[in-house]
């Protein structure tokens, strides 16, 4: 419920929601500002990617999507670490269509240093 949430969880809400942006926008500067240099980036097919492999695959047009929709999603912060999960619907670049849309069940770890929110590791299942 938006209008329950602490001032961490409003700006953990939207840290992801710029990173959703920017996901979508394969915007290396956001894409680098928003993940922590430590990232473990999970992706449903098992496949792990540290933060310089992550931003690359996005901001060179090789990866990616060309929409994503969060939906489900809850925020729970606890001390500097905020743990979110939402559902995930994402339409491939190189794919797009109904039938190749990208549907998972995504856990998403924050931490916050200097005041602002970064993505520390992800992973995901396909629903």
């Amino acid at each position: 419920m938006p209008g329950s949430q602490t001032g961490k969880e409003g700006a953990v809400t939207a840290a992801v929601e710029a990173f959703r942006k920017a996901m979508v926008a394969g915007d290396r500067s956001a894409l680098e500002k928003l993940t922590a240099d430590e990232l473990s980036y999970g992706h449903s097919s098992a496949r792990l990617e540290d933060k310089a492999q992550f931003v690359e695959s996005l901001a060179n047009g090789k990866s990616g999507f060309s929409a994503i929709e969060l939906s489900e999603q809850s925020v729970k912060v606890v001390d500097n670490i905020a743990l979110v999960h939402h559902r995930f619907v994402g339409t491939r670049r190189d794919t797009p269509g109904e039938a190749d849309k990208l549907k998972l069940l995504v856990l998403t770890v924050w931490l916050q240093r200097d005041e602002q929110w970064k993505l520390l590791a992800r992973m995901a299942t396909k629903v």
